[in-house]
């Protein structure tokens, strides 16, 4: 397998927890699909059920402003990802800014796969900057949630447990 191959292969559960900081509901993923080290891309989904934290039962399902921190966790598992294959704990990460930002859709139904995916466009030092996307699967349907840019920085010397 080449370096810069995707890595295929569900990540879910206590692995998944094992890489970001978010516990409980506040986690927005529910399993890593790919990841490319080289590449520092990650697709994720996150399954919108009448569980999730932020469902609104007025509208059948999540606000589509949830993407953005499905997203931004998205980025946290790859940190996590490629901190814990250097033999690292992972560090946490803060949003600095989030621009481009479109959401095509008001709102994601209960039923609904929101996919994300996550590339590092640029850095500098521990300020990063990733394109992000998301789109929806309901049934046999794929369609585009939104984008962003999002810039974050990576903190340095603190780890979580």
């Amino acid at each position: 397998m080449s370096a810069d191959q995707d890595i295929t292969g569900i990540i879910e559960g206590e692995e998944l927890r094992s890489l970001i900081s978010h516990r409980g509901k506040m986690i927005l993923l529910s399993r890593i699909k790919t990841y490319n080290k080289t590449q520092r891309s990650l697709s994720a989904e996150y399954a919108i059920s009448p569980g999730c934290l932020f469902y609104d039962p007025e509208l059948g399902g999540i606000p589509s402003w949830v993407g953005i921190e499905c997203m931004a966790q998205s980025i946290s598992a790859l940190f996590g990802i490629i901190s814990r294959d250097e033999g690292e704990k992972p560090r946490p990460g803060f949003i600095l800014s989030i621009s481009n930002l479109e959401l095509r859709v008001p709102f994601l139904s209960s039923g609904t796969v929101l996919r994300t995916f996550v590339r590092e466009d640029y850095r500098l030092n521990t300020v990063l900057t990733y394109a992000c996307e998301m789109s929806g699967q309901d049934l046999s349907v794929s369609y585009p949630v939104g984008r962003a840019d999002i810039m974050v920085m990576e903190a340095i010397g603190t780890a979580y447990e």
